[in-house]
């Protein structure tokens, strides 16, 4: 198997990973609310998933939904993918992926207060430690996003060059000698 098909597993798994990180934070931090390491995993570490869910609950969605209606679902489609060598599976999980990644930076950007100055928009930008999860989030999701397009665009390369040579006979065959 090809070492890129392979490469676009780790968008969907980096996304799974932090989104359940997350969920077990938040559970953690039910049982033990005194813990301030718990409340600093989940506000800084995970605060990004704290304004996802903000937005989300104006759609009535339940406590766990985006691990569970999710992150899972992207995660088992790319191991389907990855079991299978199937690349639709794996062209949809990169994709949603994306999207939920992209849906995570735009829930930060939703969460902050507008300051209009002068020459600059606002842009929010979590510190830290969130900043490192957010970063990595994105960056493996756009990078097994990318992956898939190249990988598409070799197998349409292989095809127009399978149809030329083709062509190539047919043509050959069709001219008198």
């Amino acid at each position: 198997m090809n070492r890129l098909f392979k490469l676009q597993f780790l968008g969907p798994f980096a996304l799974f990973a932090a989104t359940l990180c997350a969920e077990l934070a938040a559970r953690a931090l039910q049982y033990a609310p005194s813990s301030e390491l718990l409340w600093f995993i989940n506000l800084r570490m995970f605060g990004i998933f704290q304004r996802s869910y903000a937005m989300l609950s104006y759609f009535g969605v339940t406590d766990g939904f985006q691990f569970f209606g999710l992150a899972l679902p992207i995660f088992v489609l790319a191991c389907f993918g990855l079991a299978t060598k199937s690349r639709v599976s794996f062209t949809v999980a990169t994709h949603l992926s994306a999207a939920y990644a992209g849906f995570l930076v735009l829930s930060w950007q939703a969460g902050v207060p507008t300051v209009r100055q002068a020459s600059l928009g606002p842009i929010a930008v979590p510190s830290g430690v969130g900043l490192y999860v957010m970063a990595t989030i994105l960056g493996t999701c756009l990078l097994s996003f990318a992956i898939t397009h190249l990988l598409y665009f070799r197998a349409v390369r292989e095809e127009i060059r399978a149809l030329v040579t083709w062509l190539r006979a047919f043509r050959w065959r069709q001219t008198p000698a």
